[in-house]
């Protein structure tokens, strides 16, 4: 796979840690084993933009006040919606 932002060749799948502004800006939290793109070549490690959107979207769809700081990817995609789907986004 190539690098988005290097473009070398040998950039891999894995998980990271990434803090996640919410989008009222009152706090962020930490979401530990996201997906994200890991390149030995530059050392970026990145989300995807299918990955940024899953989160931004389901973020405009809960209740983040009852948020923990710090949850994993599949525990923040296994909180309740309180939408059928992001009505903000167009």
């Amino acid at each position: 796979m190539n690098c988005a932002w290097c473009e070398e060749k040998g950039a891999f799948e894995t998980t990271s840690t990434v803090y996640w502004e919410l989008p009222d800006g009152s706090r962020s939290i930490e979401i530990t084993e996201t997906p994200c793109i890991e390149c030995p070549s530059c050392g970026m490690n990145y989300q995807t933009e299918e990955t940024i959107e899953e989160i931004e979207n389901h973020f405009m769809m809960i209740d983040t006040k009852k948020l923990e700081k710090s949850l994993t990817f599949a525990d923040f995609l296994a909180v309740p919606k309180w939408l059928k789907k992001n009505y903000f986004n167009f």
